[in-house]
This record gives C-alpha cells, sequence and structure tokens, in this order.
C-alpha cells in the first residue's frame, strides 16, 4: 500500500553538504546573530520610521504618541499591541520623568519581549511513542522544506523520525518530501499519486509504531482538487490518526509565510477554527520587511510560535524567543 524511501548518506558528508553542526545548540551569540540577520529587512523598515519621531530632544507629547503607534500600527505589529505599548509608555514617561526620547526605543524593545515571550513554544515529543505532528497550512508557505528542517533537529536530539507524505493531490509534493528526507536521513511513508491522504497517514502511524519511530511528521497538502474541500480532508485525517493512536496527533502545527502580511491572520484563523492548531511556525522572514506581522498573530489567535525560519540552509529553523526578537526589531 505504500512505499518506503531510505536515504540515510554518511554522516561526515551531510555535515560537509549542509553545515549541519554536531551539537544543535548554537552559542548565545550565534543564535541571536542569526535572528538578528535574518530580521534585517524588517528591522530597517521599523527603524526608518521610528527614527522619524524618536530623536534627541523630542518633547514627548501628544503628537508625539499619536505618531508613533501609527508607525507601529504601520510596521505590521497591530492596532491593538500598538495601543497597548503606547499607553504603557505614556505611565512609564509619568512614573519615571523620562524626558530623554532615546530611551523610548528601549522601554518598547523591553515591553514588546515581555508581551511575545508568553508565545514561546516547545515540542516536547517525551510524552508518546510515536509522539505524531501534523504540519498544515496552505501551498507554498514552505510546509515539505519545514517538515525536513524539523526532522533533522529531532535528529540532532538522537530521536528516530519517519515522515508521511501526506499531500497525494500536489504534482511532486512526495518527490520534494522524498528529497528532503534523504537529505536528513530518515524514512518517508507515501502512498500513489491521487491515494487517499488519510490513508497514508493510517499505514504511517502503523508503520511508526511498529518501528518503535520517536517522531513521526505528516505532511498534508495545503490546496486539494476541486471536488474536494481542504478542512473537511484534513478533519478526516485528524479523525483517521486518532483511530490508529489514541491522542494523536499529539500536534498540528501550521506553517505561515511572514512575506504574506496581515493575511497570515486570516490564514491562522481559519485553521484554528477548523481544525485546531497547536501552535505556528513562521517562515521567510529573512525575505520580507513584514517580520513584525508575527506580533498580532499571536496575540489575536492565542496561539505559541514553535520556530521561526530565518534562512534557507537545513539548520535555519530557529527555535522562537521572544525577548531576542524584539532586541532584533529594535537593535
Amino acid at each position: 500500500m505504500f512505499n518506503k524511501i531510505f536515504g540515510r548518506k554518511d554522516k561526515d558528508d551531510e555535515v560537509k553538504q549542509n553545515g549541519i553542526l554536531e551539537n544543535d545548540e548554537p552559542a548565545a551569540n550565534g543564535f541571536f546573530g542569526r535572528i538578528k540577520e535574518g530580521l534585517k529587512k524588517t528591522r530597517r523598515e521599523i527603524a526608518s520610521k521610528i527614527e522619524k519621531v524618536i530623536f534627541p530632544g523630542r518633547v514627548l507629547d501628544d503628537e508625539f504618541y499619536e505618531e508613533l503607534e501609527e508607525i507601529l500600527v504601520l510596521s505590521d505589529i497591530g492596532a491593538v499591541t500598538a495601543n497597548q505599548l503606547v499607553s504603557e509608555l505614556r505611565k512609564y514617561v509619568v512614573m519615571e520623568n523620562v524626558k530623554d526620547a532615546d530611551k523610548v526605543k528601549s522601554y518598547l524593545k523591553q515591553k514588546l519581549g515581555e508581551m511575545l515571550s508568553s508565545y514561546e513554544g516547545h515540542i516536547d515529543v517525551t510524552g508518546s511513542k510515536p509522539y505524531v505532528i501534523m504540519i498544515v497550512g496552505v501551498n507554498g508557505v514552505g510546509k515539505t522544506t519545514t517538515i525536513g528542517k524539523l526532522a533533522q533537529r529531532f535528529l540532532n536530539d538522537g530521536k528516530k523520525v519517519m515522515l508521511a507524505a501526506g499531500d497525494t493531490f500536489r504534482a511532486a509534493a512526495d518527490k520534494q518530501l522524498e528529497i528532503w528526507g534523504e537529505r536528513a536521513g530518515v524514512e518517508v511513508v507515501k502512498g500513489k499519486e491521487g491515494a487517499d491522504p488519510s490513508s497514508v497517514a493510517f499505514d504511517s502511524v502503523a508503520s511508526a509504531v511498529s518501528r518503535g519511530v520517536d517522531v513521526l511528521i505528516v505532511d498534508t497538502a495545503g490546496r486539494m482538487h476541486v471536488k474536494k474541500n481542504l478542512m473537511e480532508e484534513l478533519k478526516k485525517m485528524k479523525r483517521v490518526i486518532g483511530k490508529a493512536m489514541p491522542d494523536a496527533p499529539h500536534e498540528i502545527i501550521m506553517v505561515v509565510d511572514a512575506t504574506t502580511g496581515q493575511n497570515v491572520i486570516s490564514q491562522a484563523r481559519m485553521f484554528k477554527d477548523e481544525i485546531g492548531l497547536t501552535g505556528v511556525i513562521m517562515t521567510k522572514l529573512d525575505g520580507t520587511a513584514k517580520g513584525g506581522v508575527i506580533v498580532p498573530l499571536v496575540r489575536e489567535m492565542g496561539v505559541s510560535v514553535k520556530f521561526i525560519g530565518v534562512g534557507e540552509d537545513i539548520d535555519s529553523l530557529q527555535p522562537f524567543d521572544g525577548r531576542l526578537f524584539a532586541e532584533a526589531l529594535f537593535d
């Protein structure tokens, strides 16, 4: 009913070809440096606007607060968050008798970091074996690439990983997943093109159980055939996985593309309302000036951010750290 593709290469070759580190725990400076570099376009966009209102000698009056709030909104941080930041800034200025506009920037960075830190998400795969993760999202956001990078991270942690090619409708989707499976050196379970995605998911869970796999990552379709309904198919897959293994899937993570800006919020709302989400992964932050959209996304949706994508290489998927993210935006 399905094919198994094995692609484990010599580990030393993988290190040379993909720059994979033996220890996937970068030093603090390297970790921050990668995030800062990835958010360069967004930081430039925000900085260029903020510098127009925050400069030495600027009077902190009502006009200043109005201009600052407008700039924060236009920087994709969102109206709700912008209003809250400015309201708290007003109180801080009065209580601390702040006269220097330069202190405003430090305060904004600190408060935004505090807000975002509560939305840091982690994937603890020790609770179940296999730990089943469904990856969802619209086509083009980088689901398959993200799956490959996730697989590598789990492998680096010493976990046995399996991938399931549940996107059976998109041409060559399984081939793309196979390529990432080969790069990471993990087994890929797939069905025939056009096969029922839920049957592939069911078979992959059964195979993962029998083989003692620690983590099973299931790819899904982002757009179905015109006669199919995406959400209904995803709901079916979720139910079938639950029948194959009680309490599974343990995670339903949506991959969102930062370059689409505010559209990611409506996309996330649709998926959350229909199938439920345990978190999001935001990709392509290095390719956009709209990275600030992560703020209204998590605050309006109430979902955690598991990882952020700040590059193309296989180790460019980084854990989300709210304070580091805010510092990279305003630094």
